[in-house]
């Protein structure tokens, strides 16, 4: 252990990804094991996403999937990263996470997103269109309200057993997700998907109009990102490449694959648009050693003065991915 780290508040965000030549099931025992490891290791919170039609995604129910996870375990936090709010009516969610609260009572959290599912055919099946996250504010309102009676919500509708039970918030910074976070007194979980400038620029919007709430008295920030942590910074950096081509692919070809080996993927023969997109999807990163990983996450923890980091690394060696976590988890002595 490098004692002379600081302490760093860590929880994961698992998306139950797929990988070559496996069945999904595998991919969601995979993430049942990883919460009792992550446990172990001392993570805060361990989250599940919520992807529908993707061959790389496993995980399409978050709250079905999170109701495994909290069975498995017994202290860490369990909650969604997200539920895409867009996707649902907000009774149906605050009835699934009201039974979650009621079974695993203190361990439940609520992380909400306002994307709309991916493809057309995929919107058309749920009843949704491109417009739905414009109302993202008012189905969070709502939401809200079936859990505090605050008369948000329709009056003859309650929510049961979800009304009264003390379920926490977050709202995940897609567009403008900052925004909607500071205006209703949520905590704020962003990555700097469109680079760390605007990232930053985001959360000091946010904490700039944050109102304070019955759900928190004071902005409270939750970073996310990869860290990929080996004993050379090489094999970390090793542990991005079947992600890092899963996202090029999606971006040349419109579909996220299941991920590949690591040697298939620095062996393929890419076309100079699918190069530029796998170059550019293994930047903004931390890989290296224990040392280097930890250095570099407490400077970023630093630049955005941030409660708490949610790790989101996938790879296609799960033996390695696991000893990651567990090298970060040493490296920074998760609070």
């Amino acid at each position: 252990m490098t004692t002379a780290a600081p302490a760093i508040r860590l929880s994961v965000l698992d998306r139950s990804r797929t990988r070559q030549g496996k069945e999904p099931a595998q991919a969601l025992r995979d993430t049942v094991a990883f919460a009792r490891h992550a446990e172990q290791l001392g993570y805060h919170r361990f989250w599940v996403s919520e992807h529908h039609g993707v061959p790389g995604v496993a995980g399409s129910a978050p709250t079905v999937l999170a109701a495994a996870v909290a069975a498995a375990t017994t202290r860490i936090r369990v909650g969604t990263g997200g539920v895409m709010l867009p996707n649902h009516q907000p009774l149906v969610v605050a009835e699934q996470f009201g039974v979650l609260a009621a079974l695993f009572p203190g361990r439940i959290d609520m992380g909400l997103g306002r994307s709309v599912a991916f493809t057309d055919g995929v919107r058309r099946a749920l009843g949704r269109d491109k417009d739905a996250a414009d109302r993202f504010a008012e189905q969070l309102a709502e939401l809200l309200g079936y859990f505090d009676g605050s008369g948000r919500t329709r009056q003859d509708v309650h929510a049961r057993p979800a009304e009264g039970l003390d379920v926490p918030a977050f709202v995940l910074a897609t567009g403008a997700g900052a925004d909607i976070a500071a205006d209703a007194g949520l905590p704020l979980v962003i990555g700097a998907v469109r680079g760390e400038e605007r990232m930053l620029a985001a959360i000091d919007r946010y904490r700039a109009r944050f109102r304070p709430s019955a759900q928190a008295a004071r902005p409270h920030v939750v970073v996310s990102g990869t860290v990929a942590v080996a004993a050379t910074a090489e094999e970390a950096e090793r542990l991005l490449v079947a992600e890092a081509w899963s996202s090029a692919h999606a971006r040349t070809h419109g579909e996220f694959p299941p991920l590949a080996p690591a040697e298939e993927v620095l062996n393929r023969q890419m076309s100079p648009r699918e190069r530029a997109a796998y170059q550019q999807s293994l930047r903004g990163h931390i890989a290296g050693t224990p040392p280097q990983a930890a250095a570099r996450l407490a400077e970023l923890m630093a630049r955005t003065g941030a409660d708490e980091f949610l790790v989101t690394t996938s790879s296609y060696d799960r033996a390695a991915l696991l000893d990651s976590y567990r090298l970060l988890a040493e490296a920074v002595r998760p609070l």
